[in-house]
């Protein structure tokens, strides 16, 4: 199992991303009922992404850019990021807006208290996405 379908995509990604969506959902709505719900963020990363041309059997992955969703009390919603366009790609596919080392730098940080430049160096980029 798992998102690395090849082919064929469309409904095999929409079942997929459907159990996604349903689990975290539940797993979230579970934690409301606690007194820990302010306690954890989630993140859902793949470092799979995904093409914007098909490939010989119309699959899109193996691509350079992907989706990170980042879920929570302490999670200001909203989309972060600049979208990236489809009139520029590089050798096909989307060209990176939001280097993933932002975001991670920024949960280090954030939620875990650790200083980022122990895992990342001196990386210095940072996304305002967190309440805290």
């Amino acid at each position: 199992g798992g998102f690395d379908t090849h082919a064929n995509e469309a409904n095999a990604q929409a079942t997929l991303l459907g159990v996604l969506s349903e689990s975290v959902a539940r797993f979230l709505g579970q934690l409301k009922s606690t007194t820990r719900g302010s306690d954890v963020t989630v993140v859902i990363y793949s470092e799979f992404g995904r093409r914007v041309v098909g490939n010989g059997s119309q699959g899109t992955d193996h691509g350079t850019s992907g989706p990170m969703f980042i879920v929570g009390d302490r999670v200001n919603g909203g989309y972060y990021g600049d979208q990236p366009s489809l009139k520029n790609l590089i050798k096909d596919d989307l060209a990176v807006t939001t280097d993933f080392r932002d975001v991670y730098a920024t949960l280090l940080e954030k939620i875990l208290k650790s200083p980022a430049e122990q895992t990342l160096g001196k990386w210095a980029g940072r996304t305002n996405f967190m309440k805290v």
